[in-house]
């Protein structure tokens, strides 16, 4: 078995490579995110249809990344895959500049994902690779997506209010394009190296992976209010756009935050404290969120975000790196953006588009608390019986 890799004289050039990777692919989200369903809301779509377009984005998370990532393992083509995948998806989401019609543009959102959704999995697990033993400084490389998408939604709130929501569609074509074309400044795996599917990757259906991954799945099930409606709710309520993208804007300021300190935080706080913490910083936001409507408290729950999303996400890449087996690092990061941000999203996204508009939108913001509660519970509870039940399943993070 061999693992794909770059001449270990270049690794600083391969930080910045991927730096730049995540700053660009999440400007594109800092635009998508907050701005997509504000878009659709704009072309008279209903809450339904709005859900629809959100799950049918999540729905490829499902499928797409796994069927990518176990072909990366196979063949050792991850970088190809992923130029490839970059570029089909910057020309098809070019084509939301022909329609704003809702079929058309349900069809337009699965063709894009195809090819869109194993890019940010593919950006995961080369960066863990590369850093080998000093993976707790993930969150150093991983920081400038948060940097980007904090600057994008800043401007872009001030830039839809002077302006249009409609441009968002060229805006992210225009950063889509960018996306594909720095892909190719990725440096090439070791001639005559690759990586090959692992024969044990049954190990990703170890007891404590199967957990987490459900426990983290209710976690993203419970993002779906925000991800899916939170713009919305805030304009309803009679908040400006500059005031929307602030509410963002904050949040990542508050994920960079602990992102840039992730080797300090993970050397003093086991992955199943920070886990736990963020789940119970989770719930807390969603039931804040669903009970105020004062700008002051809505921009404090934001700050929450750190743990929500920030200490989670680190947490979560760096669980499923370490309980994945070393051939299939790939697919384990792949399944997990797939049961999560595809399919935990679904979920909340299908469940808040039925009942937006038929229970009070405080009502979604506390089914997401519950969601959020429910899945911090069972990882506290059944993780550490697993563990005392049956020690081994991952091979220990090192610090340097």
């Amino acid at each position: 078995m061999f693992r794909a890799q770059v001449e270990p004289s270049r690794p600083s050039f391969v930080k910045v490579i991927l730096a730049s990777q995540y700053f660009v692919y999440f400007a594109g989200t800092g635009m998508v995110l907050p701005y997509f369903n504000l878009y659709c809301y704009h072309l008279k779509f209903s809450g339904f249809q709005i859900g629809v377009l959100s799950a049918l984005r999540a729905l490829v998370m499902v499928v797409f990344p796994m069927a990518w990532g176990a072909l990366a393992d196979r063949t050792g083509g991850r970088r190809p895959i992923f130029i490839g995948c970059a570029a089909m998806s910057a020309g098809i989401w070019g084509l939301f500049l022909l329609t704003e019609d809702f079929p058309a543009m349900a069809g337009i959102v699965l063709a894009h994902g195809v090819f869109y959704s194993p890019l940010i999995s593919f950006l995961e697990t080369l960066t863990m690779e590369r850093l080998g033993r000093d993976k707790e400084s993930y969150g150093r490389i991983r920081v400038w997506g948060s940097v980007s998408f904090i600057a994008v939604v800043l401007m872009f709130g001030r830039l839809i209010q002077a302006f249009s929501v409609r441009i968002l569609i060229v805006s992210v074509w225009i950063v889509s394009l960018v996306q594909a074309l720095t892909g190719t400044g990725i440096p090439a795996a070791h001639p005559g190296e690759r990586t090959a599917l692992a024969r044990d990757a049954k190990g990703l259906l170890s007891k404590r992976m199967v957990l987490f991954l459900f426990c983290a799945f209710l976690m993203l099930v419970s993002h779906g209010t925000y991800y899916g409606f939170f713009s919305i709710h805030l304009e309803t309520q009679g908040h400006s756009s500059a005031f929307i993208g602030l509410c963002w804007a904050l949040a990542s300021t508050a994920e960079i935050l602990v992102m840039v300190r992730s080797r300090s935080l993970f050397q003093r706080f086991s992955l199943e404290r920070v886990i736990t913490a963020s789940f119970a910083a989770a719930s807390i936001r969603w039931l804040l969120l669903g009970a105020v409507t004062s700008p002051a408290l809505i921009l404090l729950s934001q700050v929450l975000h750190a743990m929500s999303y920030g200490t989670f996400h680190m947490a979560s890449i760096l669980m499923v790196d370490r309980l994945s087996p070393e051939g299939a690092k790939t697919l384990g990061q792949a399944i997990n953006n797939a049961l999560t941000y595809g399919l935990g999203l679904m979920t909340g996204f299908v469940v808040n588009g039925y009942l937006y508009g038929r229970v009070p939108e405080s009502r979604l913001f506390f089914m997401s608390g519950v969601a959020a509660f429910a899945g911090g519970l069972l990882f506290t509870v059944l993780d550490g019986f697993i563990r005392r039940g049956a020690r081994g399943d991952e091979v220990p993070m090192r610090h340097p």
